[in-house]
């Protein structure tokens, strides 16, 4: 079973903050970020991890939960962690969040596949300490958005327990020469009827839409299922987009 650090009593709802502590899963000790949450209700009956993007911190989405309009399911606990600061590549090594670095825009650069991994571990600690406070992982969604949604897609796609949801927002499939061997052919990765959700500006001039359709096609030509939506907007997120959010939400939890 995982193992938290020392108890520490939250409000039956509302906002508030949880600290950065120890985590122990599978044998592997994670520090966990700070992460800001956000209860719909009492007693919440699932939970959305929602990573933000490059720069940004956990209160970014924080905003958007009383947005969603989630009144008709059971109460939902929304997490949005704060990534860690480090030096950035290609913001000439100045630190700030992010879940990884970034040496360049250009799409034939390496990627930083040992940041991601480790941001990738950081999210799956994440899932097993909802799991450790009584939500099952197929009562979980991961989320993200830019970074954040790469972030998501790498776990998402390879956790071996079934998941809620899968959400992507103006984003792309990370490290895509390993799919095969840890994903496509691995009996052990996520189910395929998993639920994703992905959305995209199509006036995106940090992450072209392009990006997001081909890992769209990626996913849907290997078994997933993938819903996808874009919208006339830049790196952003539009009312739109919020309410069909909301109507997947409501979709994902409407067996409560």
């Amino acid at each position: 079973m995982p193992r938290i650090g020392p108890h520490l009593e939250l409000p039956l709802s509302g906002h508030f903050t949880l600290h950065c502590r120890i985590f122990e899963v599978g044998g592997v000790t994670v520090t966990l970020p700070e992460t800001i949450e956000v209860e719909t209700g009492p007693e919440p009956g699932g939970s959305v991890i929602w990573l933000h993007g490059l720069g940004a911190d956990g209160h970014d989405f924080e905003p958007i939960v009383p947005e969603l309009d989630l009144e008709g399911i059971h109460a939902l606990r929304f997490v949005f962690p704060h990534a860690p600061v480090q030096p950035i590549t290609i913001n000439g090594g100045v630190s700030m969040r992010a879940w990884y670095d970034i040496i360049s825009l250009d799409r034939d650069t390496p990627q930083d596949e040992t940041g991601i991994r480790s941001s990738g571990v950081m999210l799956e600690a994440l899932i097993e300490r909802e799991r450790s406070r009584g939500i099952e992982n197929g009562r979980i969604v991961i989320a993200g958005f830019s970074q954040g949604g790469a972030i998501a897609l790498h776990v998402g796609t390879r956790f071996p327990a079934r998941l809620a949801g899968l959400m992507a927002l103006s984003t792309y499939v990370p490290l895509r020469e390993t799919l095969d061997k840890e994903v496509f052919r691995n009996e052990n990765a996520q189910p395929r009827d998993l639920p994703i959700f992905m959305a995209h500006g199509i006036y995106d001039p940090v992450l072209p839409v392009q990006l997001g359709e081909n890992s769209r096609d990626l996913l849907n030509a290997n078994g997933f299922s993938v819903e996808w939506h874009d919208y006339p907007m830049p790196h952003a997120v539009c009312p739109e987009e919020i309410a069909h959010i909301s109507r997947w939400l409501q979709s994902i939890y409407a067996t409560d």
